[in-house]
């Protein structure tokens, strides 16, 4: 399948793709400060760097995107329209697994939240986020 855009033009589009403070991860953020909630963005770890933590509870929550971290890969995996794109989304599929694995093998506890929970029913995923926190 041939791009509809330019090399510049394609080039533009995915640079405005951000990998940190995304709109339903700010969103996410503001709502847990204003419940009062204290924890540290894209905290570094040996394993990787959530999106947001508790490094003193060992606490740690992924606001992952559907797309970029493969939610239902094996059933939209065809439809991409490169090589490149399916080998680029298994690998952040396996690099997620094996990030909260090592995590959780040395006493982190570790949330998953996808982009269409936060979307669908933003207050009961939130509930959910302040739920695993306490």
């Amino acid at each position: 399948m041939v791009d509809i855009f330019s090399k510049k033009k394609r080039s533009e589009i995915m640079s405005k793709i951000r990998g940190k403070n995304t709109k339903l991860e700010m969103l996410v953020f503001h709502e847990l400060r204003k419940r009062g909630i204290y924890f540290q963005k894209y905290y570094r770890t040996e394993f990787g760097t959530p999106d947001l933590t508790l490094p003193r509870k060992k606490i740690a929550v992924f606001v992952d995107g559907d797309f970029w971290h493969g939610y239902q890969f094996s059933k939209n995996k065809s439809k991409l329209p490169k090589k490149y794109w399916q080998k680029k989304i298994q690998d952040n599929i396996d690099r997620d697994r094996k990030t909260r694995k090592r995590m959780r093998g040395v006493g982190w506890k570790v949330l998953r939240v996808w982009e269409h929970q936060l979307i669908e029913d933003f207050d009961n995923t939130i509930e959910s986020i302040v739920n695993f926190i306490a």
